[in-house]
């Protein structure tokens, strides 16, 4: 299952393990993504709190946890390649893995409909 952020994050839940990278709603206002700063493997984050960051040629941002939890894993392939994120924001350009503290925070998530419902509002 797939969840949302009103600040336009999306994670993918599989197991114990919860995918993170940002919508394509976010890719498109950022313009043309210049770099991506990884996590560090082994980061615990809050949810909500900045897990990473992200510039383009518009803006710098913080990446916000959609859960709590622990990095599992990065997306390396976007230190060489942070355009992937305008080509596949919400696909090949995950940008980290986390170990999910508390699954019952995706209550306070939007699924796919809420966030298509949400973006109509902006």
């Amino acid at each position: 299952m797939t969840y949302y952020t009103k600040e336009h994050e999306w994670v993918r839940i599989d197991g114990d393990v919860a995918m993170v990278g940002i919508t394509a709603y976010a890719a498109q206002h950022l313009g043309d993504v210049t770099f991506v700063e990884l996590p560090a493997i082994g980061k615990t984050v809050k949810q909500f709190e900045a897990l990473c960051a992200i510039e383009s040629v518009k803006a710098a941002s913080d990446i916000y946890a959609p859960v709590s939890g622990t990095v599992l894993s990065v997306n390396d392939e976007l230190n060489g390649r942070p355009e992937l994120v305008n080509e596949s924001p919400e696909d090949a350009a995950w940008m980290a893995t986390l170990k999910p503290a508390d699954l019952a925070e995706t209550s306070k998530l939007m699924d796919r409909a809420q966030y298509d419902e949400y973006q109509k509002g902006l």
